[in-house]
């Protein structure tokens, strides 16, 4: 696909629309900055992010010509998955991380990715702005928190667990107290729903709330204004 210019009101939100135009991954773009963005003064002087993007070029991968052909398709993707260790993604992982973020005007102290259990990455940024990647209310957390899922799930089939400058530790913290009196009513009454939560949260409590609740059906559902909550419930017989 050819080359594209794209102007946004930040790079971060230049490449993800660089990313769907082109239909591939962003650290499989192929970026040149045009522009870097600015506030300006009082709105004077405002300019947004200007960059010119096009997906990389790819080898396609040439069959072995000394092996032959495995009638079972699922038994080589289960080998070729199996064959790469999970450490070796999470420095190939970071190495990407880098690369993308050394274009980008944050001040980080570290980018460090590392594995969190056998099917989960653990992808931590500090540093002096790593507070911007979060974002009032943690708008640009769960934007980032997506981005990273849906490059890393796909491609090498594992979750990720996104920590930003302890962020979502706090929010592990702040979920436990708010579930700690919902969980003892669930006990003595046998269901109950959480309030209205939103991103990170939601997927916070959904964990927690399974882990507890084994033998009962916790699901995620929507009211009529769009908020999601999570319903805990005896399974119908």
């Amino acid at each position: 696909m050819s080359e594209q210019r794209i102007e946004a009101k930040t790079l971060e939100e230049a490449f993800s629309k660089a990313s769907e135009a082109l239909g591939c991954s962003v650290t499989d773009l192929d970026i040149t900055i045009l522009q870097h963005p600015s506030k300006g003064i009082l709105g004077i002087g405002k300019k947004n992010a200007v960059i010119l993007a096009k997906c990389k070029q790819k080898e396609t991968p040439q069959p072995p010509k000394t092996f032959q052909r495995i009638k079972e398709p699922e038994i080589f993707d289960n080998f070729y998955k199996e064959s790469k260790d999970i450490y070796a993604i999470a420095q190939e992982v970071e190495r990407d991380l880098k690369k993308l973020f050394n274009t980008m005007c944050f001040k980080l102290d570290f980018i460090k990715v590392q594995p969190y259990d056998k099917e989960t990455l653990l992808i931590e940024f500090e540093g002096e702005d790593a507070a911007l990647l979060i974002g009032k209310e943690g708008y640009r957390y769960k934007a980032l928190s997506y981005m990273l899922f849906n490059w890393i799930n796909p491609k090498y089939g594992l979750q990720i667990r996104l920590e930003i400058a302890q962020f979502l530790k706090t929010q592990e913290e702040a979920m436990k107290k708010y579930l700690a009196p919902l969980i003892e009513q669930i006990q003595r009454e046998g269901r109950g729903q959480t309030k209205p939560l939103d991103g990170v949260l939601i997927q916070i409590a959904l964990k927690k709330l399974r882990e507890v609740f084994p033998d009962k059906y916790v699901a995620i559902r929507e009211n009529r204004r769009k908020e999601k909550f999570i319903i805990v419930n005896e399974f119908r017989k």
